[in-house]
């Protein structure tokens, strides 16, 4: 549940369209509610800014069924992430309301609305290659889900840079810009030198041998020479999201 759902549910019951058995019976389960084998924060967004999450990969496609439909009750946007097509396939038998995104390996549910006068300006996420686009992508469907705009700038690596540089205009009206790349995880720095705004760097298990599921793209971001620019663990595209979903919203 976000602030704003909550002031709607006490203004109604202050107004008296709404009773208090009523209103408390929609805050049942809030801020937290016990499941089997899981124990749902649903105050997360109101405290944190960004709700709470499924992590989909470790968890059995029947525990992302009880979790999903235990926070879709509360209202507002569900994500499941890192989530298999034939696991997905099988939630979205029992959850048809939820969306799958196959290339990010998402499942979700609604997106929030955000007023425009309430966030800084824009999000771009570019990626150095179409290998990268799964973790872009996780990225770009979670902060959209969380009501920001996003602007893309796909296969636009350092090996043909022109590619990056037909983009600049996008630049000007970005708040933030979040950089996903592999190899030798060059990009951010290239594109830190080029704006004036935040730049996360989220480095790709894409390469060869030497790049070692990724280290080397993330050792070659956290040594970069641009200011400016932070970096999150390999392949976190939703990390990602996350820290620029905080940084282009106005408090």
């Amino acid at each position: 549940m976000d602030q704003y759902r909550l002031r709607a549910l006490l203004a109604d019951i202050q107004s008296g369209r709404l009773s208090i058995d009523k209103g408390l019976e929609m805050l049942k389960g809030f801020p937290a509610e016990q499941l089997d084998g899981a124990f749902l924060d649903h105050q997360r967004h109101l405290r944190t800014g960004v709700p709470e999450v499924i992590y989909g990969e470790s968890k059995t496609a029947a525990q992302i069924i009880t979790i999903g439909s235990a926070m879709m009750e509360k209202g507002g946007v569900v994500l499941a992430t890192r989530v298999a097509p034939d696991k997905a396939e099988t939630v979205l038998e029992q959850l048809p309301q939820f969306t799958y995104h196959e290339q990010a390996r998402m499942l979700q549910y609604e997106q929030n609305r955000i007023d425009a006068d309430r966030l800084r300006g824009t999000i771009i996420v570019i990626c150095a290659g179409t290998s990268d686009l799964p973790v872009a992508e996780e990225a770009r469907i979670t902060a959209e889900a969380f009501g920001h705009h996003v602007n893309t700038i796909y296969d636009a690596g350092v090996a043909g840079l022109h590619r990056l540089l037909a983009h600049r205009n996008l630049f000007a009206g970005a708040s933030v810009i979040i950089v996903v790349a592999g190899m030798e995880g060059a990009l951010p720095s290239v594109v830190g030198g080029l704006v004036d705004c935040p730049v996360i760097g989220v480095p790709t298990s894409v390469g060869y041998g030497a790049g070692i599921g990724g280290f080397a793209a993330l050792l070659g971001m956290l040594n970069s020479c641009a200011p400016g620019l932070a970096v999150v663990n390999i392949d976190n595209g939703f990390g990602a999201a996350c820290m620029a979903v905080k940084i282009n919203t106005l408090t």
